[in-house]
């Protein structure tokens, strides 16, 4: 059968087609927060969260959280866990939905830090601990060693990520994991020097997600002794 091609409609030049108006760019979907998410497993199942609208805040979206927890395995009971850019604490509280002992939330933001007690309150969470202050001061006040998981989410116009990774990395148990979003994906050789090496990585519209593991040290060759 002989292919006869239709002809193309071509738009007038400066006015845009109907399709084009209403066709939103890929990857732009974490660029205006939803009105409310919610906590998607466990304890807290179903919970809402409100999402104002405030410079910086990109809840973490339902199935970035989904991968990342089965990642985890789900069940992260007797877990001691550290949100220290904590948001909308959505990353906190589920971790906390499902069974960790010890969740620390860290907010600057005062209003944000009013939202997180409410919920908290809401939830009953009582394994929660909300502080105000300054999430990197945060991670490097922590002991090292004593946690399972240390979650870095800050605004992507941050310069903390290379600081944050570091300390997370001290703080980490030798069997803990760093949960990191970023605007770009984080490679091997930048993370060496940190302390850390990817464990898992994948990506959700312009979001680069990223469970990362302590690298560990390689011993030194014995230096040999003079005569």
């Amino acid at each position: 059968m002989k292919y006869t091609p239709k002809p193309i409609a071509i738009e007038p030049a400066g006015k845009p087609s109907a399709k084009a108006q209403t066709v939103k760019p890929k990857g732009t979907a974490h660029l205006k927060p939803p009105g409310e998410i919610r906590i998607i497993g466990g304890q807290y199942r179903r919970t809402k969260i409100t999402v104002p609208s405030h410079p910086g805040l990109r809840p973490t979206p339902d199935r970035v959280r989904e991968t990342l927890l089965n990642w985890l395995g789900q069940d992260l009971t007797g877990w001691r866990c550290a949100d220290v850019f904590a948001g909308t604490g959505v990353l906190g509280f589920e971790a906390a939905s499902r069974g960790a002992a010890d969740v620390l939330l860290c907010e600057q933001d005062p209003a944000l830090v009013l939202q997180l007690k409410a919920v908290q309150t809401r939830l009953k969470a009582s394994t929660v601990r909300i502080e105000r202050g300054d999430g990197l001061s945060a991670l490097k006040r922590l002991d090292a060693g004593s946690m399972q998981l240390v979650l870095i989410d800050p605004p992507f116009d941050s310069t903390v990520f290379e600081a944050a990774l570091k300390a997370a990395a001290q703080a980490i148990s030798p069997t803990g994991m760093v949960y990191l979003e970023a605007p770009r994906l984080w490679l091997d050789e930048e993370l060496q020097p940190l302390g850390l090496k990817i464990h898992r990585s994948a990506k959700a519209g312009a979001v680069h997600f990223h469970l990362l593991a302590k690298r560990e040290e390689t011993p030194q060759a014995p230096q040999p002794q003079p005569a």
